[in-house]
């Protein structure tokens, strides 16, 4: 069996570095009882399991390479590979990039929110792929979260689970928003659908907040109406606000009451920001910084909620409302906070610093340091949320200073976008483009 070569080779290397499951899984951030399955087969790991186990124990790339070996030896399995019929018409950039699977997958979990695993092992998945999300390009994390839903299938029971419906719904969740990073906004919009469907089955009031206030921030990057999306952002606040974090799943949801709400005032405020109603975004920023911490560990995963993230939102409310000088001061305090590694984080906010040197009338440093960002960013971490916050320094040049012959490079280098043009997983290149 493909994970058992895995576990075998993990094991081994544990044991060589004289640690037990308990000081790996301490210095890697799993729970023990998950490493003990992987070591024996019964969970598959994950490329970034490997990473980090490579890592303390000292290993080069032995683990990483293992598991990547029994990746490519491990079947898919059947239910998933007929179930790509259900879909006959999908774009072909969408089946080569692994959506057809996806929506296996997808119609596996749409009635069924069962126990696939027990709570906290779930739950470790869970955190991890949240992790997973700020380190790893979208690319890349789309096979990995395909791989653990293909379990999810198999290993359902009869009985219905709120606590696993809202471990799909935050699944879903990385689903939807790994698939829009890719520029796959029509799967995404299933996904959400299917994260919706999930929470709403819970009946955990805030699952549903996590699920719409995520949903809100991430149509902002396309073209839905903003309506609608201020319609997703009030429910998540609403439904947010009628929890205590003495409720029974309070810290079983992803981020728990304070990252709920967050994402759901910060949502709020970034709609309304580009609704124009200035006071009503300000209002909601107050309300972010009033549910989060300042001391916050800054390394967390992506429903968590440090402080750079709420500088981040701050600096985009003053740059889509024109406040270019509060703006700088949030934004560098965001980018000092905001770890080295996450880089299309650091990335967007620079795009965000760019936009606000833009409305400030410093037409020639903000396309300077947007361009510098475009270019610099590896291909892989190129995404639809990048190239949305770049469209908008683009759309900050004053009308008069549109034929500057650096406008129209900048504009040519935001033709280029490569995340249209990746097979996922592969890093070769699609003849297929959705223009």
């Amino acid at each position: 069996m493909a994970e058992a070569a895995f576990g075998v080779q993990l094991r081994q290397s544990r044991q060589a570095a004289a640690l037990s499951l308990r000081q790996l899984a301490t210095r890697v951030g799993y729970d023990h009882s998950y490493l003990s399955q992987v070591e024996r087969g019964q969970r598959p790991g994950s490329a970034h399991l490997a990473q980090l186990c490579d890592r303390e124990l000292n290993t080069g790339t032995t683990l990483t390479t293992a598991y990547q070996q029994a990746r490519r030896a491990q079947p898919i399995a059947q239910p998933l590979a007929t179930a790509s019929s259900l879909q006959p018409h999908r774009h072909p950039l969408e089946q080569a990039m692994g959506v057809d699977v996806l929506e296996a997958v997808r119609h596996g979990l749409v009635d069924s929110y069962g126990q696939p695993r027990p709570d906290d092992e779930w739950s470790a998945v869970a955190a991890d792929l949240a992790v997973a999300f700020m380190t790893t390009p979208p690319g890349e994390l789309l096979p990995e979260l395909t791989a653990q839903l293909q379990f999810l299938p198999a290993e359902i029971s009869a009985g219905r689970s709120a606590t696993h419906a809202v471990l799909v719904a935050e699944l879903s969740i990385l689903v939807a928003l790994t698939l829009t990073a890719l520029g796959q906004s029509r799967a995404a919009g299933r996904w959400w659908w299917t994260s919706r469907a999930s929470a709403d089955s819970s009946g955990e009031r805030l699952a549903m907040s996590l699920v719409r206030g995520w949903e809100a921030a991430s149509g902002l990057t396309g073209s839905r109406p903003l309506g609608e999306l201020s319609a997703l952002a009030d429910e998540a606040v609403a439904l947010g606000a009628t929890v205590d974090d003495a409720a029974e799943l309070s810290e079983r949801v992803a981020g728990g009451r304070t990252g709920c709400l967050a994402r759901a005032h910060s949502a709020r405020a970034l709609v309304l920001a580009q609704q124009g109603l200035a006071a009503a975004a300000w209002k909601a920023v107050e309300d972010v910084l009033t549910v989060t911490d300042e001391s916050a560990d800054q390394t967390s995963g992506l429903f968590d909620w440090p402080a750079y993230k709420v500088h981040g939102v701050e600096g985009r409310v003053c740059a889509e409302l024109g406040y270019p000088a509060a703006g700088y001061v949030v934004l560098e305090r965001a980018l000092e906070l905001c770890p080295p590694g996450r880089l299309v984080e650091r990335a967007e906010l620079e795009l965000c610093l760019a936009r606000c040197l833009m409305v400030d009338g410093e037409v020639a440093a903000g396309l300077a340091l947007a361009m510098r960002v475009l270019v610099e960013l590896p291909d892989q971490w190129h995404t639809h949320y990048l190239y949305d916050e770049a469209g908008r320094v683009l759309s900050a040049v004053p009308g008069k200073e549109l034929g500057r012959a650096a406008v129209r490079d900048y504009r040519e280098l935001l033709g280029r976008r490569p995340y249209l043009n990746r097979t996922v997983g592969s890093g070769s290149s699609s003849p297929w483009s959705q223009g």
